[in-house]
């Protein structure tokens, strides 16, 4: 599974392609070590945080929340990157059980 449940909300692990021709939701990855990702394209460069910036609109309009309640805990420079939503409730843990179907 590519998310947990925390007392503050939930971690997402995210493996985000920046420079793509289009922004969206591709599925699940899953690295050599076995862990799972949701693969995230993005339009923006992965220059001066403007693709991070792109990640954190795209989650907070698929999830129906406000960009302050999505958090770049891990990751800032790096693909792999690991999300605080400040929020786990009914909608957006139905939204991820979603996207955790995609292929």
């Amino acid at each position: 599974m590519f998310y947990d449940e925390i007392e503050q909300g939930v971690i997402l692990r995210v493996r985000l392609t920046p420079n793509t021709s289009s922004c969206l939701i591709k599925g699940i990855f899953t690295d050599a070590d076995g862990h799972d990702f949701l693969k995230i394209n993005v339009v923006s460069v992965p220059e001066k945080g403007k693709a991070n910036a792109e990640l954190q609109s795209l989650l907070a309009k698929k999830l129906k929340l406000s960009k302050s309640q999505i958090e770049i805990v891990f990751g800032e420079t790096d693909r792999y990157k690991k999300i605080l939503i400040h929020d786990k409730s009914e909608h957006v843990l139905k939204s991820l059980n979603e996207w955790m179907q995609k292929e």
